[in-house]
């Protein structure tokens, strides 16, 4: 009988045997593994990632701008935001020494762009952490308590859901007959702007909370509370970043929208407020541009920023939704 029949995994005669050079298999490279590396966390993989992303790279550098403009706004102009001179009206870009000219009312641009930026970056920032808090709090309880305080939150939420954001701001402004101010604001715009992170929160808790190791923890004798702080919460929190990174943007535009409609932060010197007289002022062509552009670009670079940020962080936490 022929050896090629007795075994029939033995090459025959008229046929070679060939194994691919090691230059050829690129797959060695890939799947190897360095012994001797520590192996990285979550948020520590999620972090060595970001920091090759060009997006959230150039986001960062831009929000930090915007954050160090805010913080020191004496650095970048000398000149005060809320002088005006009515002899120098609608000075050309350059003209008596204002860097994008002046205003109608002789304000000089640059200065109110540049101390705009910190009336809409504290509200944007006061009303994401206070939005967050409350959010994140409902969601967490609804999700891992469940049952009948699932259901009341949950209805609760599809009720302050319904309501859009500025409206509700808007109807609540006019309680406040001598106008608001940074914290009213805030407050105002955290009561409808906390829905979406209570959602996002709740469904990443119930996703969780059915984790070998809370189960783990309920054995060993851990109490709810414990569980919920110490093993939930910070499982389930990184798509809450992702949203509450957006959401800043989201509210920087409606204390924007806010100042713009009048009903925002009384004689304070903002984006939407200057907007909102720009818009009067463009009616003729003699006007300085500027006095629409200078604010309109600085606000939509720092909102674009958040959203750039936001994107980068949930295609690092969640990297089912980069391959999708």
């Amino acid at each position: 009988m022929r050896s090629d029949v007795m075994n029939p995994d033995a090459p025959r005669a008229d046929q070679g045997h060939y194994v691919a050079p090691l230059g050829e298999t690129p797959l060695q490279e890939v799947d190897s593994v360095d012994p001797n590396a520590t192996p990285r966390s979550l948020w520590g993989e999620a972090m060595h990632t970001l920091l090759r992303n060009p997006v959230f790279v150039v986001s960062t550098l831009l929000i930090l701008f915007v954050l160090f403009v805010a913080a020191f706004p004496g650095v970048f102009t000398k000149v005060d935001p809320t002088y005006g001179v009515i002899s120098d009206s609608n000075l050309a870009p350059g003209e008596g020494g204002h860097v994008l000219g002046t205003s109608r009312q002789g304000y000089d641009i640059w200065a109110r762009t540049v101390h705009g930026a910190r009336i809409s970056v504290l509200v944007g920032f006061f009303t994401m952490l206070l939005s967050t808090l409350i959010g994140g709090t409902l969601g967490a309880i609804a999700g891992y308590v469940g049952g009948w305080l699932d259901e009341v939150l949950s209805r609760i939420n599809d009720i302050f859901f319904a309501i859009p954001l500025v409206l509700g701001a808007i109807v609540f402004a006019n309680r406040f007959p001598n106008g608001m101010n940074l914290w009213t604001v805030s407050l105002v715009l955290s009561i409808f702007g906390w829905t979406s992170i209570a959602r996002i929160m709740r469904g990443s808790v119930i996703s969780v909370k059915n984790q070998d190791f809370v189960m783990a923890s309920t054995a060993l004798g851990a109490s709810k509370t414990k569980i919920l702080l110490r093993h939930v919460i910070p499982n389930a929190i990184a798509p809450v970043i992702v949203t509450a990174t957006v959401n800043l943007g989201v509210f920087i535009v409606a204390e924007a929208t806010l100042s713009f409609l009048g009903v925002g932060i009384t004689n304070a010197v903002s984006w939407g407020a200057d907007l909102s007289s720009a818009k009067d002022s463009m009616r003729t062509l003699e006007n300085n541009p500027w006095v629409l552009f200078a604010p309109s670009i600085a606000l939509a670079l720092t909102v674009l920023s958040f959203i750039m940020m936001g994107d980068a962080v949930r295609d690092a936490l969640d990297p089912k939704a980069r391959k999708r």
